[in-house]
């Protein structure tokens, strides 16, 4: 006997194209203007560089990418995912956001392309 395989839909590839082209539009007219600035002078702290966002299996992550400038910093940059969008079927998605304890939340369900992408924009718990 082997372990019953997750039934899981398969995104199909039209809603991944769709999604990735709306959501990098949201990325570069909302949430880089807001998110990504420019470093202050000689700055000490980890700031965003850039966001963008990536299909993985049946998910969609928004990620912010840090650059660490301090002379003791183990690397130039990191990423984080900070939301994250589930393809559930039918063109509705679950979405959910990245806790401070690195644990997914789950807050909206059954949510349309648009609807997620609208949350993402305005609801604090997607901030990067």
């Amino acid at each position: 006997m082997s372990p019953a395989k997750s039934s899981k839909p398969s995104v199909p590839d039209s809603i991944k194209t769709g999604l990735a082209a709306k959501a990098n539009d949201l990325i570069e007219k909302f949430l880089k203007p807001k998110h990504v600035l420019p470093p202050k002078p000689d700055e000490p702290f980890n700031y965003i560089a850039d966001i963008g966002a990536k299909w993985n299996r049946n998910y969609f992550y928004f990620i912010a990418t840090y650059a660490c400038p301090g002379p003791n910093a183990l690397a130039p940059s990191f990423e984080s995912k900070f939301a994250r969008m589930e393809y559930l079927g039918d063109g509705k998605f679950a979405l959910y956001f990245m806790r401070h304890t690195v644990e997914w939340i789950g807050i909206f369900d059954a949510l349309s392309v648009d609807q997620s992408l609208k949350a993402i924009q305005d609801d604090a718990w997607f901030t990067p």
